[in-house]
């Protein structure tokens, strides 16, 4: 997803103020460095930063596209890899593991519906739900 562009409500009200001044005085000076080519001058720096903002988040999203692709073609590899040195010396073997997989002699095989680690007790933390006489306690009201 594109970043969002900015845009500046203070830009685009400071260049309606200016071309109203204008219509005052093209060459108004009210003192203390506040004219109106001062004013159209910082207008056009911000205009020039607001797109170089603009633009770089551009390229920035561009980069991030590529360096997403480039990471999708590197799991790719790293698994054909693996899969490569399965290939040539097998799945059991030492050098499967030192490549990072799971020789199939380590593997641990689970019936469908097990958990991987078989508990037969109950947590230690739940309180029993039966009464001092063996029978679920009767509810109150």
């Amino acid at each position: 997803m594109a970043r969002r562009k900015r845009t500046s409500s203070v830009l685009e009200r400071a260049v309606r103020r200016a071309a109203s001044i204008n219509s005052i005085d093209p060459s108004l000076d009210l003192g203390n460095g506040l004219t109106l080519p001062a004013f159209s001058t910082l207008i056009e720096t911000m205009r020039t930063k607001e797109n170089a903002y603009n633009s770089a988040l551009s390229s920035l999203d561009r980069l991030y596209r590529e360096m997403l692709e480039t990471e999708d073609e590197l799991g790719d590899m790293t698994e054909h890899m693996l899969m490569a040195v399965g290939t040539r010396y097998g799945k059991s073997s030492v050098e499967y593991g030192m490549a990072g997989g799971v020789p199939k002699t380590q593997r641990r095989k689970g019936l469908r519906g097990e958990s991987p680690t078989p508990t037969n007790e109950q947590p230690s933390f739940v309180a029993s739900m039966e009464g001092k006489n063996g029978k679920k306690p009767a509810a109150t009201t």
